[in-house]
């Protein structure tokens, strides 16, 4: 069994910022240039679809497993000797596009998560093929549990079955339904007794929607360690194993837990 206080810290940068509407090369070269000037860390999170915003145009915008903003996520990696994350369109096959999290590490390898509940009010089920797995990744001992935007508002699908250390969220989430959010986000947290990062964009799209970003992390009691706001740059947090792992053994709360299985069932790569 592993001895969760004895993990080391975890240290987080979530990169909030606009998007310019399907200019892949824009969106990299913003991206590029705050990672340039980016503090040490273990972890770096992109918003979702960071590459050309939240686009149902999936045919157009989608790019090959392996294509160019792959590349460009584990370039970034491999410069920051760091894991960088973001979603874009994947064309998986004929007619299936993914919305897929990459999960880019240093070494050159990789693993993905792709989008288990699409945000029918959008039709993004109508341009998507929907994920079926969950998956679960370590850095340095943490337990990790990636996720996109609307997954969020099923507290199923992010449920820990699995002693998850920390749950993100990977978003384009408007500021019309901010409240739902700034709400959601605490809950998951003090459901799974875990902490929980999660990163939107700002800005207004080309529909007129405005982002608030609201990008944030909390911990496992769903108190605020970092509040990005509405701010533009690179935000920073540190997480604690050892709190962690102290509050799990003074609050049990996780050996009361319903059991259940995930089906499909979990991807651990």
């Amino acid at each position: 069994m592993r001895d969760l206080s004895a993990l080391p810290d975890l240290r987080l940068a979530l990169l909030q910022g606009p998007l310019v509407w399907h200019d892949v090369p824009a969106n990299l070269h913003y991206f590029s240039q705050l990672l340039a000037g980016l503090e040490p860390v273990d972890l770096v999170l992109l918003p979702e679809m960071f590459n050309t915003g939240f686009s149902m145009d999936s045919a157009s915008q989608a790019e090959a497993e392996m294509g160019p903003t792959t590349q460009w996520l584990l370039q970034q990696a491999q410069c920051l000797n760091a894991v960088v994350c973001g979603s874009l369109i994947i064309k998986v096959a004929e007619h299936d596009y993914r919305n897929r999290l990459i999960w880019a590490r240093p070494d050159g390898s990789l693993a993905h998560y792709d989008k288990r509940h699409l945000f029918r009010m959008a039709g993004e089920h109508k341009y998507f093929c929907a994920g079926e797995q969950q998956l679960q990744v370590e850095l340095k001992g943490w337990r990790i549990r990636p996720l996109i935007c609307y997954d969020l508002r099923f507290p199923v699908w992010s449920r820990d079955a699995q002693n998850t250390d920390l749950l993100f969220y990977l978003a384009s989430w408007p500021a019309a339904r901010r409240a739902a959010w700034n709400r959601l986000l605490p809950a998951r947290a003090i459901e799974n007794l875990c902490y929980v990062a999660a990163v939107n964009r700002t800005g207004t799209d080309h529909q007129g929607y405005t982002y608030s970003g609201d990008s944030q992390v909390l911990d496992f009691m769903g108190e605020t360690l970092l509040d990005a706001a509405d701010q533009e740059g690179a935000f920073y947090v540190s997480l604690s194993a050892g709190k962690l792992a102290e509050f799990k053994q003074k609050f049990p709360a996780y050996l009361d837990a319903d059991p259940f299985v995930f089906a499909p069932p979990l991807s651990k790569q």
